[in-house]
């Protein structure tokens, strides 16, 4: 029953992994330039509601296709740069000791969000290691619309 959802439940998860890593490079972009807005409760709890909805999309994708971390080594490397990400992101956005520093660990968090992309993209803990066309835009869109009242097509996409 659930699995009828499936196209709409993996659009949602990318739509929120690109609206995470966008939400992450603005803030800690206009921090690195001064601006004080960039730990402003709205935005944090913005941040929360992104990861929460992503989460949560992530649990139901898992539970359709069957595929566990720590069972399935490109789901288990997902999970793991998840944790590197969230404390390098820390680090960037409030953390870090000094600007310099919150400017490294920036530029980590977003190679570690990009190699997340790319494991997922490729289902493959290696990512682009593997496969450097995993983040080629032009041969597989990163976010299409979900295919809605298409019989059949709810496992494709």
């Amino acid at each position: 029953m659930l699995a009828g959802f499936y196209s709409q439940i993996k659009w949602v998860h990318v739509l929120m992994v690109v609206l995470s890593g966008t939400l992450l490079v603005t803030r800690g972009l206009a921090a690195h330039f001064g601006a004080g807005w960039t730990m402003a409760w709205p935005l944090r709890w913005l941040s929360y509601t992104i990861d929460t909805i992503l989460i949560t999309a992530a649990l139901l994708l898992v539970t359709i296709v069957h595929q566990y971390p720590f069972v399935h080594a490109w789901l288990t490397m997902k999970v793991l740069l998840l944790a590197v990400y969230i404390v390098i992101g820390s680090l960037a956005l409030k953390r870090g000791s000094t600007r310099r520093v919150r400017a490294v660990c920036l530029i980590l968090a977003l190679a570690v969000y990009l190699f997340i992309i790319s494991v997922a993209r490729t289902h493959d803990p290696f990512g682009l290691l593997h496969d450097p066309g995993a983040l080629d835009l032009r041969e597989r869109p990163l976010l299409s619309p979900p295919r809605l009242g298409v019989p059949g097509s709810a496992l494709r996409w």
